[in-house]
């Protein structure tokens, strides 16, 4: 495909090394562009102490990335972003805004440089309970030439503006998530159920401790298991101990990919009953299970969030509403009665979210 080396730079809140669910997205978004022969540019912040992880990375990629040093005062490295940024937009055929500081930032920009602009939301940032940030957000979002909502949920958050919004879902980089000649492991459990993601409320992982009792009376020797990094994992230990299910729930911790894996491929059913936070912090797509999908598990999720975009319903796996105990049982009755079906559209499933196609629909809008 050729684009006459288009120039490209990416303005992100989140970039990798450091994890993310923006900064994956806005990685795979500036390799994909890179690979279509755009020439891209990446301007994030350093998230390490001394900044040695973001250089180790940074020197493995074919794209330029440009970091904001870390300071203490937070207001150095945003002021720092917007004079990186205004620099790199003489000559940019498109600026690509992900995560709120960078829709505040490139909005800001705009009116001072005629540049063509490209707001990409995943949730949180588009539905915060202060009036004031949702303000300033639907203001930047108003000066963006095109939008894109990783999903139909994330959409509707900014239905009031009544601006054009592109639909683009979340992807995956299938080349990771296929199956391996790996030692095959058992977790405990029958069935074995597992969510992955950063322990917390917004994940979910404390609605399925609280539906586990109804569970159990179904399934006796279910068994949950949680992966990601434990933010809030001792409070929900101690639901558990409180709920007497302690003894059906593991919390692994945050696992390397070969060893996440390995959990996954020894999972009946992936499961993600994501929820609004206090804060306002919400599930925007929910990755994880298209890479679950990708190794032959299909997954029951929460409907009134962006899940339901992640989930093809009754096919790659089942959508249930929140907290309905009765509704979880039957989902997961269905997924095993007709497991081999359901892993094998699961896969097929994950197959159409592969970045290969993912990477055209972004192109056609930067065309």
């Amino acid at each position: 495909m050729s684009t006459s080396r288009k120039h490209i730079v990416i303005v992100s809140s989140e970039f990798p090394p450091q994890p993310g669910g923006i900064g994956n997205h806005a990685y795979n978004l500036a390799l994909h562009l890179s690979h279509q022969d755009y020439n891209v540019e990446v301007i994030a912040d350093q998230r390490s102490v001394n900044g040695t992880e973001e250089q180790d990375f940074d020197s493995k990629q074919p794209f330029e990335i440009i970091r904001i040093t870390r300071y203490k005062l937070r207001i150095l490295m945003y002021l720092k972003r917007i004079i990186k940024t205004f620099i790199r937009l003489k000559h940019t055929d498109y600026v690509i805004a992900t995560g709120k500081f960078s829709l505040w930032n490139v909005a800001a920009l705009s009116l001072f440089q005629n540049i063509k602009t490209l707001a990409v939301i995943h949730g949180t940032e588009v539905n915060f309970k202060s009036v004031l940030l949702r303000k300033s957000i639907d203001f930047s979002l108003k000066k963006m030439d095109k939008i894109v909502a990783v999903s139909n949920y994330t959409k509707s958050l900014i239905s009031h503006l009544n601006v054009a919004v592109d639909v683009i879902p979340n992807g995956i980089d299938l080349s990771q998530w296929h199956k391996d000649n790996q030692t095959k492991i058992e977790l405990i459990g029958s069935p074995v159920i597992t969510t992955v993601g950063r322990v917390s409320s917004r994940k979910g992982q404390l609605n399925v401790i609280r539906q586990l009792p109804e569970l159990i009376k179904q399934f006796p020797d279910i068994h949950y298991h949680c992966i990601g990094i434990p933010s809030e994992a001792e409070a929900f230990k101690n639901v558990a101990k409180q709920l007497k299910v302690d003894a059906h729930v593991t919390f692994h911790g945050k696992l390397e990919l070969e060893a996440l894996k390995q959990h996954l491929m020894a999972t009946d059913i992936f499961v993600m009953m994501s929820s609004e936070s206090q804060s306002g912090d919400v599930e925007g797509f929910g990755i994880a299970i298209l890479e679950a999908n990708a190794l032959g598990i299909p997954a029951i999720g929460a409907k009134g969030c962006g899940i339901e975009d992640a989930i093809n319903n009754g096919v790659s796996g089942v959508l249930i509403p929140l907290n309905d105990s009765e509704q979880f049982i039957h989902a997961i009755k269905s997924v095993l009665k007709e497991k081999s079906k359901y892993q094998r559209e699961a896969m097929q499933w994950a197959k159409q979210h592969d970045w290969s196609n993912i990477i055209i629909k972004y192109t056609t809008l930067l065309n």
